[in-house]
């Protein structure tokens, strides 16, 4: 194998170009990488867990949704805020039973500094339209830490 002296050679091709051209690409995947992490964040929190939960024990829950409860989405999506530290919690995430489907809000505010987590808002909102008020049923606020108020009353 022998090469001519005198060939002609390539062309150079700018890298400029090339980045121009997967800039775009790099950057779509780049935040989709960073709003799927967030969102996983989200959805393993103690506050998704603890909603979760005590939707699935509303007899309220069950009767429109069935057993069963679960996230709707194989891959749920959060909506919402969550913070914690400035005392904030506003979410809504999708939610399937075996006979129903339908949307949870849930909304919380911590209104001093040191002070406890207030329920303002849990609630389902099935298929049909029908919002159903969680909080207003005869069982105890399942979100109210009362072994801790009773200690501080005491």
């Amino acid at each position: 194998m022998s090469r001519r002296p005198d060939r002609a050679l390539p062309e150079i091709t700018s890298s400029a170009s090339r980045w121009i051209k997967t800039l775009p690409i790099f950057l779509a995947i780049l935040g989709a990488s960073t709003l799927a992490i967030f969102n996983y964040q989200k959805a393993s929190s103690s506050i998704v867990n603890s909603t979760l939960y005590a939707l699935r024990t509303s007899p309220r829950a069950r009767e429109a949704l069935g057993e069963e409860i679960y996230f709707r989405d194989k891959f749920p999506w959060i909506w919402g805020e969550m913070n914690q530290l400035h005392g904030k919690i506003n979410i809504s995430f999708g939610v399937k039973g075996k006979t129903g489907k339908g949307l949870m809000r849930f909304r919380s505010v911590r209104k001093t500094r040191m002070g406890y987590f207030e329920t303002q808002e849990w609630s389902l909102e099935t298929e049909d339209g029908e919002i159903i008020q969680l909080l207003e049923e005869e069982r105890a606020d399942p979100f109210k830490n009362t072994t801790l108020q009773a200690e501080v009353k005491e």
